[in-house]
């Protein structure tokens, strides 16, 4: 990506931030009502719960629950993905799971997994990992099935092992898809770790905006959920970032 071509993503962000803003603003002074403050004070009340440490005990929690379920899904469902669009027989065996676990709304087994783990982080991080490697399992695997046979015929041609022809066909080819669908997993994932802290569990931003709610502290309520957005924001700019420099092969075409 250009230098030009960074400047005008950073533009386009700043005029949707903006825009956001403005509509937020106007929203406020046209309600007066408690429940929705004007950006400018949430915006005080999160610089202040930053200052103080607060909110970036809860934020801490928060990025350390969904860093530990990327480790642990996403290598594991890349690596199968790729080797079931590769291999027909693993696919018959992977295929049928995915057709009936991946459709399935999967915070509807947080309680089951509640009372299999207990109330604290591991259930947490279980859940999101369940929904990274659901979404990057079905990405790889359709994109390792999209490889073109002309490409892998021409590399087995000159002797590639499959080990060579996992790492320079399939695994590049697949890379930019497995991408997009971890920017997709990791919003999910951020919704759903909303929900997940607000059962029984006394840190993360889940818990406390839930927690500002019920004090009726809104500023904070508000500051929190602006923390939440941030932290997405940032996991979106993360993997656009690895993409940039792992798949600079697309700029030189």
């Amino acid at each position: 990506m250009s230098a030009r071509e960074r400047w005008k993503g950073a533009a386009s962000l700043a005029a949707a931030l903006a825009a956001i803003v403005a509509v937020w603003a106007l929203a406020a002074a046209l309600v007066g009502r408690p429940f929705l403050p004007s950006p400018w004070a949430s915006a005080a009340r999160l610089a202040a719960r930053l200052g103080d440490g607060s909110l970036a005990l809860h934020l801490g929690a928060s990025a350390r629950r969904v860093g530990i379920a990327l480790v642990v899904a996403a290598p594991a469902a890349t690596a199968l993905g790729l080797a079931s669009g590769r291999s027909k027989k693993l696919n018959a065996l992977v295929s049928p799971f995915v057709y009936i676990l991946h459709p399935l709304p999967k915070v509807a087994f947080l309680p089951v997994i509640m009372l299999f783990l207990g109330l604290g982080d591991p259930a947490k991080v279980f859940l999101i990992a369940l929904i990274i490697f659901g979404q990057l399992l079905v990405s790889a695997r359709d994109a390792a099935r999209a490889v073109p046979e002309a490409l892998v015929e021409s590399m087995r041609s000159l002797g590639a092992s499959k080990a060579a022809m996992a790492r320079h066909v399939v695994f590049p080819y697949a890379l930019p898809a497995l991408l997009s669908a971890l920017r997709v997993g990791l919003g999910t994932a951020i919704a759903v770790l909303f929900i997940a802290e607000s059962f029984a569990s006394e840190t993360g931003l889940g818990w406390y905006i839930v927690d500002a709610w019920t004090r009726v502290d809104y500023p904070d309520m508000y500051a929190a959920i602006i923390a939440l957005s941030a932290f997405g924001l940032l996991c979106y700019l993360a993997v656009d970032a690895a993409e940039a420099l792992l798949c600079r092969w697309r700029d030189e075409r």
